[in-house]
């Protein structure tokens, strides 16, 4: 596989045409643009994230695979959707908990769309159980918790996202401390990024400076699922 040479501004650029020629004769037709501007560099980006990781968690996997591995499919499922749309108009890379194809375990995300580059880590639309698991950590041990989301690192630029109850959660006091936090449904961090932030060989390096800030977050996430990290 050839060295990660950086994203291009065409690959957002595809992307925005993409959105506008959502349509498989359109797709077909500019298939070595897909090639070329965004699986290619994506497959070397994971590839070159697979040893820089190890200095993150023995335990987090980077795949560079065509299919099933760290690139998420182009595809949408549109079985159950009303939108019809073939393909998704993002780029999405998932570096998964070796964990995360039996338990619901915390991970680390780049995403890319016109107007919406991000990074992100955490668990996202954990069931019932593990959410409980981590609900209940946050309420066994609240100052390990604010260590995590107060820290200066965090707080450079990283926020929590996702979903959160209207209700506090059955079995916890509507006036506990931290009651916004056990309300979320979603242990997620997310960091902003403009769109050339993508470009440029040195990505990997960036993302993974990037990705040490919330190591705090994805162990306390891990210890209250029983993982190792």
């Amino acid at each position: 596989m050839p060295d990660f040479a950086g994203f291009g501004p065409e690959m957002i650029g595809f992307l925005e045409d993409l959105r506008f020629h959502n349509e498989r004769e359109w797709f077909q037709a500019n298939q070595q643009r897909y090639e070329r501007h965004l699986r290619e560099p994506a497959l070397a980006f994971i590839a070159a994230m697979a040893p820089r990781l190890a200095t993150l968690s023995p335990e987090l996997r980077a795949e560079p695979k065509k299919v099933g591995g760290s690139l998420m499919r182009i595809f949408r499922d549109v079985r159950f959707s009303k939108d019809r749309s073939p393909y998704k108009t993002n780029l999405g890379i998932q570096l998964r908990h070796a964990a995360g194809k039996d338990v619901h375990a915390p991970g680390l995300y780049l995403h890319a769309e016109p107007g919406g580059v991000f990074l992100a880590g955490g668990v996202w639309h954990p069931a019932a159980e593990p959410l409980r698991q981590i609900r209940q950590a946050i309420a066994d041990r609240p100052e390990r918790w604010r260590d995590v989301i107060d820290a200066p690192a965090f707080r450079s630029g990283w926020a929590l996202g996702g979903e959160s109850l209207k209700r506090a959660p059955r079995g916890y006091d509507p006036e506990h401390p931290l009651i916004e936090e056990l309300k979320r449904k979603d242990y997620i961090a997310v960091l902003e990024w403009p769109d050339a932030a993508i470009e440029g060989p040195d990505l990997p390096e960036r993302a993974t400076a990037a990705w040490s800030q919330i190591q705090p977050l994805m162990r306390f996430l891990c210890d209250a699922l029983g993982l190792k990290y």
